[in-house]
């Protein structure tokens, strides 16, 4: 039996009548044109001479064509199965027939039958020219994604070539970059011919082609700025730890020295600024704070908020948030211009922080201990000096009361054991009311006392999920973990007069739950679902 590759170089007629050379220079000259393989150009040329010749002969025939990548030669042919009895003429020949074409054919083979050579008219050879330039721009388009796809965050140099809607397009050379408006450096200006460097942001396929995505304004790209201006941080000596920029205007970053001989500030400086000035240049001016990072969250949030002067700072890390408090005449400046500095620092430490006074601070305190006062005279049944005491020694809520090891608060200075078992009875059936008088309110609301039953839930979060609009198994089942216990974000928190979804965190985001009790808490709720399913299935299967 013949196959489709002795077709190819057996003696078979040619099918076009072209120059043999010219093909191949033309295969060689769009190859080296468009930087691809020369094999897809002439697979290209094989395939606009096989819907041609389909064209031609009939789109229901199964034609071939091969072109010698060497000599140039041109041969087509069509493939038929041998049968005993013909019900598709295109595709199918008798054995008889098949006799004449190749002795010794069998039926169940494929033979080939040798085409005679057809006429390019005009419309032929357009439709080929079309079939030639999708193929090779697709190679195109591949070979490019090939290329940058793993050149993602990398600095790349190239030539503006026209803007369009503020975006700027960039001619890398052996392609096509953007610059979108939002990744540009504010009030930067760009013009055609210009030479420019950015980040390679990202490289994505769409369906007009890879689309490489460029940016001047990611802190990645002033933190590989510095990788070639500072050696040091080339070679690894020196680690930039964090970035943060206001592009065209200010921007931070906290630098760490693997070698304690080594001043990462001083390195990233230069002698007279000349390494930083270089990265300030590029960067249309861009006023930069070099800042020494450190693993304690305090002094780092100190050195994040230079040039102002911090007193005190206070961490609550369950939140990610920080209260930083600064002389009266620091605010301005530990805030900065829109409040600039204080946001650069945000983005730097990732915690959201909070500058006050000494004398907002002060206040805050004494509002706070007057709060605390209060809650514990008219829960305890106490006097007004020993709630002071309890807040003083630093309790604040009930629970601490309620819950602390029994001698912890009888070493409280003026009390015994059994003051602090007398304490400790009223903090916890004061809880009992709040507990008593949370379940009222949510049976008031209507929420099912099947969510009673779930783990983790106390009556204070179930008051908090019916006004939410939550009342049944199925209601909380259709909650994404996310939607029930994600935390609001830094930048979410300080928005705290916005009324979008979006900004406020999960319904019980208030409750410091987990994200592992948020899905034990969805599946348990879920749970019902899958009995339902099981019980139908049963149902069906006793049918």
């Amino acid at each position: 039996m013949a196959t489709e590759a002795q077709a190819a170089n057996s003696g078979a007629p040619g099918a076009v009548s072209a120059n043999k050379a010219e093909l191949i220079a033309i295969a060689d000259a769009v190859a080296r044109e468009k930087l691809i393989d020369r094999m897809i150009v002439i697979e290209a040329m094989e395939d606009a001479i096989q819907r041609a010749a389909r064209a031609r002969y009939g789109a229901e025939n199964d034609i071939r064509a091969k072109l010698d990548p060497t000599s140039g030669d041109l041969r087509l042919w069509r493939v038929v199965e041998v049968v005993d009895e013909v019900e598709d003429y295109f595709k199918q020949v008798s054995l008889e027939d098949a006799q004449n074409l190749q002795p010794g054919a069998v039926v169940g083979d494929y033979i080939v039958d040798p085409l005679p050579p057809i006429e390019f008219g005009r419309i032929a050879a357009q439709a080929a020219k079309q079939v030639i330039f999708q193929k090779v721009r697709d190679a195109e388009r591949e070979r490019q994604h090939e290329e940058f796809k793993d050149r993602v965050g990398e600095i790349i140099t190239g030539v503006v070539k026209r803007v369009e809607f503020g975006h700027v397009v960039v001619d890398l050379g052996r392609a096509e970059g953007v610059i979108r408006r939002d990744q540009q450096i504010p009030r930067e200006v760009l013009r055609v011919g210009d030479r420019t460097r950015s980040l390679i942001l990202s490289v994505r396929r769409e369906n007009r082609g890879p689309q490489i995505f460029l940016s001047r304004a990611h802190p990645d790209f002033m933190k590989k700025l510095f990788a070639q201006e500072v050696p040091e941080i080339y070679d690894g000596i020196i680690e930039i730890k964090a970035a943060a920029r206001d592009p065209g205007s200010r921007a931070k970053i906290g630098v760490l020295s693997h070698d304690s001989s080594i001043d990462p500030v001083g390195a990233c400086v230069g002698m007279k600024g000349s390494r930083v000035q270089a990265v300030v240049q590029e960067l249309q001016g861009e006023k930069i704070d070099i800042i020494p990072w450190s693993e304690d969250l305090a002094t780092f949030v100190v050195n994040g908020l230079q040039p102002a002067t911090v007193s005190r700072v206070i961490i609550d890390e369950e939140e990610s948030r920080i209260e930083v408090v600064v002389p009266d005449d620091q605010l301005s400046l530990a805030i900065g211009r829109r409040g600039q500095n204080v946001r650069l620092a945000s983005q730097l430490t990732g915690s959201a922080i909070d500058i006050m006074t000494e004398a907002d601070a002060s206040e805050k305190r004494q509002r706070e201990f007057i709060e605390r006062s209060e809650l514990f005279q008219n829960e305890l049944d106490v006097d007004e000096t020993l709630a002071q005491l309890l807040v003083a020694e630093g309790f604040g809520a009930l629970e601490e009361v309620a819950y602390v090891e029994l001698d912890e608060l009888a070493s409280i200075e003026g009390f015994d054991d059994e003051l602090a078992g007398e304490l400790q009875n009223r903090a916890q059936e004061a809880l009992q009311r709040q507990e008593e008088a949370a379940r009222e309110e949510r049976r008031a609301m209507g929420v099912s006392d099947e969510l009673a039953e779930m783990p983790y839930l106390t009556e204070a979060m179930l008051v908090t999920l019916g006004k939410a609009g939550i009342r049944t198994l199925d209601d909380l089942a259709d909650l994404a973990t996310d939607e029930l216990v994600q935390k609001k974000r830094p930048e979410q928190r300080r928005q705290r007069e916005s009324n979008r979804p979006e900004d406020k965190g999960g319904v019980l985001a208030d409750y410091g739950l987990s994200e592992e009790q948020g899905n034990e808490i969805i599946m348990a709720a879920r749970a019902h679902w899958f009995e339902d399913e099981g019980e139908d299935a049963n149902a069906e299967t006793s049918q």
